[in-house]
């Protein structure tokens, strides 16, 4: 299976998605018990219907209160594999970023709101965007992305602290 658009909207949108997902409300810092380390597997499913398994791992450093991340994610199917570094900051409910993938030389811009402890954000890179959401629960995080413009239908994945 190939993914001539798949590589670099995966690695935006798990770059997005996983360094945004706090594991508690706001009040306190939108980042907030995220720090460590996280595994996790899902499903990418291409728009022509087939699936494949993803796995990924990802570290966090959170700092200015809770609000303020830096995240190193590795995710790996059986046909590809990206290395994504991450610096996110939440302000009055609203998050603003950058991430890099350097096996690509690909970066891109993170935006969106933090509600109630839910995650709304959009990813953007050259040539592509990724709507995602995020819910946190303790120890467990639910990811959703879907990418749009390319061969990825959605992505999802569960990541549990390790």
């Amino acid at each position: 299976m190939t993914f001539r658009f798949a590589a670099p909207a995966l690695a935006a949108g798990f770059a997005g998605a996983l360094l945004l997902a706090p594991s508690a409300g706001v009040a306190a810092g939108a980042f907030d018990g995220l720090a460590g380390y996280w595994a996790g597997n899902g499903r990418v499913q291409m728009s022509d219907g087939s699936a494949e398994r993803i796995r990924c791992q990802a570290s966090y450093a959170v700092g200015g209160d809770g609000r303020l991340m830096q995240q190193k994610l590795t995710c790996a199917s059986d046909s590809y594999k990206f290395d994504i570094s991450s610096n996110v900051e939440e302000t009055g409910g609203r998050l603003s970023g950058t991430w890099s993938e350097a096996t690509r030389n690909v970066t891109g811009n993170v935006s969106g709101t933090v509600r109630g402890g839910n995650i709304s954000a959009q990813v953007a890179g050259p040539g592509f965007n990724a709507s995602l959401s995020v819910a946190s629960r303790g120890a467990s995080q639910s990811v959703t992305i879907v990418p749009q413009g390319n061969d990825v239908r959605q992505i999802s994945v569960s990541m549990k602290r390790r």
